[in-house]
């Protein structure tokens, strides 16, 4: 064992103009020590508290499995009594100090030191080399002029306190992976282990996303599949561009890491009247935990951009009360930039915490997302990032999601002085196994505002009762409750369908009647997913139809729609249409491929000075301002089929950032029976390549 006193604690009374204070001081004396000279009583009381250390000290049995090398380095008094007390231990594992704390509780009473013949304390500091190591030692005594110099033994430590924390730092063992961080939500991210989560026995439940990474690593090891796409590099530049964050620190207790995020695109449109299209995003991507039961996540954009034609089109005519000209689908409020394009900063944040194994909790600023599908009709993340808090409660066969939003209506007819108005959104969605095959959820939400200067009501906090019957409660037009089922059977483990199931209002009087009646507003979706399919891995198809009926989503209290910064926020076409969609994923080691078809017919309002009749597809206007009480049937109004096609390549550059090149090109085909000024038949062929940092779904299939 290797023995090294690194120096004493220098407070001990000073007789001023003394000129050696050695012959006026003696150290503490073990009983062995008692006959020895006092010219050797320091050296007998070192090598005794050596023994007491060498002999009892256990080093933990996992860390001797591990062949930890390292150094214990613990500061201990000798008060005025004799008694040994432990006064600070710096290890890098709790193991080891909790194992130095026991040992020196063993120590013995002894002959406290003396100063002129009174009894004093003494301090002192001793390391410890792991593994323990047969051997004498011997300190340096200060002479008394020096201890009036030097700082005590608890500033000394206090100026290295920088420095062990950089000793205390380990190597990355990539934590996130069993951590309460959310797995980055993109659809061919998430395809990678779909398969793994929806076997047939296992318990998972996979409607609400995000996901976090420690649910996921039940049934998929994120750690065998980053070893195996690691390139063999050596350099730092090497590794951090191929393998590695771009900064990575852990220790015992926390850990975090740090990423620069991109998304650099060039691109043709060849139906738009400008030369190119581009986007310019800059940012930083953080994630860490802090002990085992909190975690965090904070990502920053910077972006410009200028996109196909159709795309600015459509979000300029999502443009909020004021100066700026556009709201970009999913993103955020932009400013203009330059001719053509687009400034438009987002940030995303929030905090994950798990009080036990059964709850975890999130604050944050960012989007959620609820079904198995490509699309949700519950919540979907086509919109902005907005303030939520929600609770994921997962126990026996149950999964029990509630997620309280804030979100805000920006149109200038419901602004007041210049602000936006503030409205809320309240989900409750249960995910029960019924057994090893079939899923069946049960989804309710409410949207209200601030009437009555009541704020965020707090009869919506309740994460039980019914949403109905509080909208009751508290006044029919004070709040917009639906309702919603879901259910997934696995027919085998290759094979899963999935629906979900909307109701916004109902009337069984005109069911019964049959005269397709204004108020039966809801819609449905039917899919399936075909993993490995015909046997080739990683391979997976997915068939998914959606339709929603008009009105579905809106209200006669126009701010009471489901609906964020002037898009939906469940489907992105709102309401008044049928879907198709065709899709193929495919992965192979850092490769990927993705293609996607999606057939549509949707219903749109004239909006002209002739017709001004709501027609059920824009769930911002009032549905009591519609034509026709009956004869209500998908794509009225302007019907207008839609084919929205892309094909999209690329390779994995970073797996541990996400970091991509790819090329992409898509196909657009809108074809409205009726022409206005804002509904115009295009086609459109849009042609892109470049390099992001894949984090986040969004969406072009307008």
């Amino acid at each position: 064992m290797k023995l090294r006193l690194l120096g004493l604690l220098f407070c001990l009374p000073i007789v001023s103009l003394s000129q050696d204070v050695i012959t006026n001081e003696k150290p503490p004396i073990f009983d062995s020590c008692r006959s020895e000279s006092l010219a050797t009583i320091q050296s007998c009381f070192d090598n005794e508290v050596y023994k007491m250390l060498f002999d009892n000290f256990k080093v933990p049995e996992a860390l001797t499995e591990a062949e930890y090398k390292g150094e214990i380095v613990v500061l201990f008094e000798v008060d005025a009594k004799g008694q040994f007390r432990v006064m600070y231990i710096d290890a890098v594992y709790n193991t080891l100090k909790t194992e130095a704390i026991r040992v020196f509780s063993m120590f013995p009473k002894v002959d406290p030191a003396t100063y002129n013949g009174n009894a004093t304390f003494k301090q002192y500091s001793i390391a410890l080399a792991i593994p323990l190591e047969d051997k004498s030692v011997s300190t340096e005594v200060l002479s008394s002029s020096t201890m009036e110099q030097e700082l005590t033994l608890l500033e000394q430590e206090a100026k290295k306190e920088f420095d062990s924390v950089t000793k205390s730092l380990v190597p990355y063992t990539q934590k996130e992976y069993n951590s309460q961080v959310n797995i980055p939500f993109t659809h061919s991210g998430y395809a990678k282990f779909d398969r793994a989560i929806n076997l047939v026995g296992t318990n998972s439940h996979t409607a609400s996303k995000p996901f976090l990474y420690q649910d996921v690593s039940n049934y998929y090891d994120f750690n065998s599949e980053n070893e195996s796409l690691k390139k063999e590099v050596n350099s730092w530049f090497g590794r951090k561009l191929w393998n590695e964050h771009f900064v990575e620190v852990q220790s015992e207790s926390y850990w975090f890491t740090i990423d620069p995020v991109v998304d650099l695109q060039l691109g043709k449109d060849f139906d738009a009247d400008f030369s190119y299209t581009f986007n310019n995003t800059r940012g930083v991507y953080i994630q860490g935990g802090l002990g085992n039961n909190l975690s965090f996540s904070a990502s920053v954009y910077e972006s410009q951009g200028r996109f196909a034609q159709y795309y600015n089109t459509y979000a300029e005519s999502l443009k909020a009360f004021g100066p700026d000209p556009a709201i970009i689908p999913g993103r955020g409020i932009a400013k203009g930039f330059k001719e053509n394009a687009y400034d438009y900063p987002v940030a995303e944040a929030y905090l994950s915490y798990s009080p036990s194994s059964f709850i975890n909790v999130q604050f944050g600023h960012g989007k959620t997302f609820i079904g198995d599908g490509y699309r949700s009709l519950f919540q979907s993340d086509v919109v902005s990032p907005h303030p939520f808090l929600k609770i994921n409660t997962n126990f026996w066969k149950i999964k029990y999601t509630n997620t309280y939003t804030w979100l805000r209506d920006v149109r200038p007819e419901v602004t007041e002085d210049g602000a936006f108005l503030t409205k809320y959104i309240a989900n409750h969605y249960l995910s029960w196994n019924v057994n090893k095959r079939l899923n069946i959820g049960l989804f309710e939400s409410v949207i209200w505002t601030n009437s009555n200067d009541r704020g965020f009501d707090i009869n919506y906090l309740n994460p039980i009762i019914l949403y109905r019957a509080i909208e009751f409660q508290t006044g029919q037009d004070a709040g917009n409750a639906i309702v919603g089922a879901s259910a997934k059977y696995k027919w085998n483990d290759n094979v899963n369908f999935y629906s979900q199931f909307i109701l916004d209002e109902f009337s069984l009087n005109d069911i019964k009647g049959g005269e397709k009646s204004w108020k039966n507003k809801f819609g449905y979706q039917l899919g399936v997913k075909y993993y490995d399919a015909f046997k080739v891995k990683n391979l997976m198809l997915q068939a998914e139809y959606n339709q929603v009926r008009p009105y579905t989503y809106s209200h006669n209290s126009v701010e009471l729609n489901y609906g964020h910064n002037n898009q939906p926020m469940a489907h992105l076409w709102g309401a008044n249409f049928k879907e198709l969609i065709l899709i193929g994923h495919y992965n192979y080691k850092r490769w990927m491929g993705e293609a996607k078809v999606v057939f549509g017919m949707r219903g749109f309002d004239f909006n002209d000075n002739g017709d001004m009749f709501s027609y059920g597809g824009d769930i911002y206007k009032n549905y009591n301002e519609r034509p026709f009480d009956s004869g209500v049937e998908i794509g009225q109004g302007i019907k207008t089929k839609t084919i929205n096609a892309n094909v999209q390549g690329g390779y994995l550059v970073n797996p541990a950032s996400n970091l991509k090149l790819f090329a992409n090109i898509s196909y657009r085909n809108f074809n409205p029976e009726a022409q206005t000024t804002s509904l115009l038949n295009n086609n459109t062929v849009w042609f892109s390549l470049g390099l992001k940092t894949d984090l986040f779904n969004w969406y072009f299939d307008l």
